[in-house]
């Protein structure tokens, strides 16, 4: 019988086992660093949809609830409403306890924290705070979170719920790293492992079915493409294997072809206010995809269309800027420095699992021109 895929990659934190093993200097501190934060955690009490003040439309709390982030109150109008649009700018409303948004972010940090605690410790006491969590959050009949995204990024006096909401969730796949790593150790309780196969199947159903799922499945943009990587990696996690393998040969496919041009541009990120910073997102969840089609047997990285379009050509586009040697002219209103470190860390991987060269003469550059800035 050949090996279940996975979706966690142990082969990373491995490493990181071993450097604090070792005792180097960076990892031991960063070990101590995450043991402090997962003991916090252990005192805290559970995230839930139900804790938002707001109330969706369905008047139901454990529906996900979120605001447009760039939709700001009307100047023009007594109440406010219809909100209006300004691209790449956060309405700080859009990130409190009136939505879910940022419970939802504390709820996935924590999982993640957990889990690389109870990995590198191995304390049992961790996983079990972890799963408490995840039942809190999914399953618990008080607390559950429904398995939709009607009322993701709605927009007041607009719109109920937008498909772009959809992408806010991505982070769930940390709790599917979680949950086969606690399989493998023998810690995830039944109970919880049968729930949440039910809740991804209904999830990844609704994802693919629904008016808003197919809706954000067909986004030309950074939208579906990170659409492919939450509903793929719920794919892999259900075990549906060749469901993966035909999707990513044909939806994913196209959607590299449709969305990068034979000279390596991005014409709907380059036409965003933060053209760097979506150019950078949309290439990194592509090399998301040629890792999960690693994992199955279907190769992303060499793929080209007949007139040059391809992932590597979406790096090497981004280069001579990168490297200083262009300047950015498209519109960029935030600063490109972790858009940048990102990139940086994109090429670095590139290099060492596809073992491709192509990138090593520019990196060498950047790697330089940083050192002698210090």
């Amino acid at each position: 019988m050949s090996e279940k895929i996975r979706v966690i990659e142990y082969q990373e934190l491995e490493n990181q086992k071993n450097r604090i093993k070792k005792g180097d200097k960076i990892a031991v501190e960063n070990y101590k660093i995450l043991i402090n934060k997962a003991d916090k955690l252990l005192k805290t009490n559970p995230f839930s949809v139900v804790n938002k003040t707001g109330i969706p439309p369905s008047k139901s709390k454990h529906d996900y609830m979120s605001i447009g982030p760039y939709w700001w109150p009307n100047p023009k109008t007594s109440n406010g409403l219809p909100y209006i649009r300004k691209d790449g700018d956060i309405n700080p409303e859009t990130r409190n306890n009136f939505t879910d948004y940022v419970e939802k972010n504390n709820f996935i940090s924590a999982i993640k924290i957990l889990s690389s605690t109870y990995y590198q410790s191995n304390e049992k006491k961790y996983a079990d705070k972890a799963i408490q969590l995840i039942n809190a959050w999914f399953l618990d009949e008080a607390t559950r979170m429904n398995p939709n995204v009607n009322f993701g990024q709605y927009v007041p006096g607009k719109s109920e719920g937008r498909c772009f909401g959809i992408l806010e969730i991505r982070g769930f796949v940390e709790v599917f790293k979680f949950l086969e790593l606690a399989k493998d150790r023998n810690v995830l309780e039944k109970k919880t492992e049968e729930g949440m196969l039910n809740w991804l199947t209904e999830y990844e159903n609704w994802l693919q079915n629904s008016k808003l799922g197919k809706e954000e499945r067909n986004r030309e943009n950074n939208h579906g493409t990170h659409y492919d990587i939450q509903l793929l990696n719920i794919l892999v996690y259900l075990n549906r294997i060749e469901e993966v393998k035909k999707y990513l040969s044909t939806i994913t496919k196209a959607r590299i072809f449709h969305q990068i041009e034979p000279d390596g541009s991005q014409p709907r990120e380059l036409a965003r206010t933060k053209s760097f910073s979506y150019s950078v997102m949309n290439l990194n969840g592509f090399l998301d995809l040629v890792r999960l089609g690693q994992k199955v047997g279907v190769n992303l990285w060499d793929l080209e269309s007949k007139d040059g379009r391809s992932i590597k050509k979406g790096y090497q586009y981004m280069l001579p800027y990168l490297a200083k040697e262009k300047k950015w002219e498209r519109k960029q209103i935030v600063d490109k420095k972790h858009s940048e470190e990102k990139l940086i860390s994109d090429l670095n991987y590139i290099g060492k699992m596809f073992k491709d060269p192509s990138f090593d003469k520019a990196l060498e550059v950047i790697h330089q021109r940083k050192n002698t800035k210090h």
